[in-house]
């Protein structure tokens, strides 16, 4: 990888979706999330408060995506160890395998795993934090009172969600997220969520693990019985501080890479990255027919791995796992597709293909990076919202399953929903040089697979690498991809390949959205690329 070439590349642009500065910088989904943490930077804080703010105001300026009822992993480098936390949701002790409805998994007060984002955030501020909380909450309570101006993404997902709004018995999100309860807001109106700037101050005040005790559970275990949900306010007193995990490490092109463990999917990104490295450099860039349909099959490789080899967290062991510890298999497979005159045909469903999610990254001037997904799952998750406290409830109960009692992800008290978070830093000589990630369910690895790919192949910029075109090829052989990003004789070689078609609009939010930050390795500064196919900004202590 040609480190000199990435980062020389690099050119920032006035509307800060690339942006330089000297003393750190972070890189989300929505400007005044990525200023709140660029804020905590200039106050003197470090990439865990950064981390935090940034996190926060996320929960309120992007509730489509992420918020206080969902759940958030992270990947950290501080004070030179490298590490994750495991926020996964246990499901609520009543959600039983037999009490639930043909859409209960998927809208309604139902559909929730117990909320693990105020828990992950408390443990990285109280842990690894420098500034007060009260700083590192601030921006969050300030946006959900002054409010924001709507996006022209966010009014275009209330108008496509606007009937999912009203599955539920209690349409309680389209109170609290619709204007006047019933319409879409339109680009450019203002915002305000009162109740939820409510309950950040009062987390402000007893700190943000009160969410799970006192009148904050009180409030949810009241709304849940009322509108026959799972969760009660046993299940949120029993809510653990995350799990510390050891991350998966791999390498691509020489660059040492290190991502989030089980029960996240940084190990499925590093087996595809193997997969990729099996073939020469030349063969990936420029693209070609052959090329593209190698891709598709490597990205159906490492999917069914994942769904075929599931790993409980606490017993994996990554010298044990063939797919990053055996030096033979990736040429082995690699062999097999390329000898192959058609696409394998064996048929898998694939996974659940929705999924929102928002991905922020950040590094200090000390030496510390993190990268942190957060999610509520759907966009707005399952359209309802806790009465009185004005935050959504996630719907994770959907990415499990019903049929394999002793799976990890078996729908049944204690268990966990599946995840394709993968956030994931580059090392150079044991620090971090990049942290990246992605939103998009199982297109996150697709995304953060081809942004790899464009660095090391194509020299590009961090934002020139996040800016070409989105492929992902889901396991029964559908090819989704940006339309007008790929030749066209290219994508008819696909479906002359018996791959299924899926066009989506050019700069598809659906295909990922990847969020990075460059340490520049002559310590000069740090660059930010904010993915354009959002809302988001980079931001350093410099811009704010």
């Amino acid at each position: 990888m040609d480190f000199e070439s990435i980062q020389s590349a690099f050119t920032p642009t006035p509307d800060q979706t690339s942006c330089f500065s000297k003393g750190g910088m972070v890189s989300s989904a929505f400007p005044a999330a990525s200023k709140a943490g660029a804020l905590m930077l200039k106050k003197g804080g470090n990439a865990a408060d950064a981390a935090c703010a940034t996190a926060l105001a996320l929960s309120v300026g992007e509730p489509q995506a992420s918020g206080l009822g969902g759940q958030s992993m992270v990947l950290l480098h501080l004070n030179g160890q490298t590490l994750a936390l495991d926020g996964s949701g246990p499901i609520p002790a009543l959600a039983k395998p037999d009490k639930f409805g043909p859409n209960d998994t998927k809208v309604g007060y139902r559909a929730t795993t117990v909320p693990t984002t105020p828990a992950v955030l408390a443990f990285m501020h109280k842990k690894y934090g420098k500034l007060t909380l009260e700083q590192v909450i601030s921006p969050a309570i300030e946006l959900a009172k002054e409010g924001y101006t709507i996006t022209p993404l966010q009014s275009f997902l209330q108008k496509r969600e606007l009937e999912n709004f009203f599955l539920p018995e209690n349409p309680s999100a389209a109170r609290y997220f619709l204007k006047n309860g019933n319409t879409p807001y339109e680009p450019g109106e203002i915002f305000c969520q009162p109740h939820l700037a409510g309950l950040l101050e009062h987390l402000a005040q007893n700190g943000l693990e009160s969410f799970y005790q006192g009148e904050i559970a009180q409030a949810i275990d009241r709304d849940m019985r009322q509108n026959k949900g799972f969760l009660r306010a046993e299940d949120l007193a029993e809510t653990p501080w995350p799990k510390i995990r050891k991350p998966v490490t791999g390498s691509f092109r020489g660059i040492e890479l290190v991502s989030t463990p089980p029960p996240t999917s940084g190990r499925i990104l590093l087996f595809i990255l193997k997969l990729l490295e099996a073939m020469p450099p030349e063969f990936h860039l420029p693209l070609t027919e052959k090329s593209m349909a190698y891709f598709c099959e490597v990205m159906r490789k490492g999917l069914m791995e994942r769904e075929e080899h599931p790993y409980w967290p606490d017993q994996y062991d990554q010298e044990k796992d063939p797919v990053l510890s055996s030096p033979e298999l990736p040429q082995k497979i690699s062999r097999w597709i390329l000898s192959r005159k058609t696409p394998d045909m064996s048929f898998s469903e694939p996974g659940w293909q929705g999924g929102e999610t928002t991905h922020l990254s950040v590094m200090d001037n000390e030496g510390n990076a993190v990268g942190l997904t957060q999610s509520v799952n759907l966009v707005y998750a399952s359209k309802t919202a806790c009465e009185g406290l004005g935050f959504l409830y996630n719907n994770y109960l959907l990415d499990t399953q019903d049929h394999t009692p002793g799976h990890p992800n078996y729908r049944a008290p204690g268990g966990m929903a599946w995840s394709s978070v993968a956030a994931t830093m580059a090392m150079v000589e044991g620090k971090p040089w990049l942290v990246t990630g992605s939103p998009g369910s199982e297109r996150i690895i697709s995304a953060l697979a081809r942004f790899f790919l464009y660095l090391a192949d194509g020299g590009l910029s961090i934002a020139r690498a996040q800016a070409q075109p989105r492929i992902h090829c889901a396991t029964n052989r559908t090819v989704s991809l940006e339309a007008g990003g790929f030749k066209d004789e290219l994508v008819q070689g696909l479906a002359h390949q018996g791959y299924t078609l899926d066009q989506r609009r050019p700069r598809s939010f659906y295909l990922g959205a990847v969020h990075t930050v460059l340490r520049q390795l002559d310590g000069k500064g740090f660059q930010g690329a904010a993915e354009f196919r959002r809302d988001g900004i980079a931001a350093g202590p410099d811009q704010v």
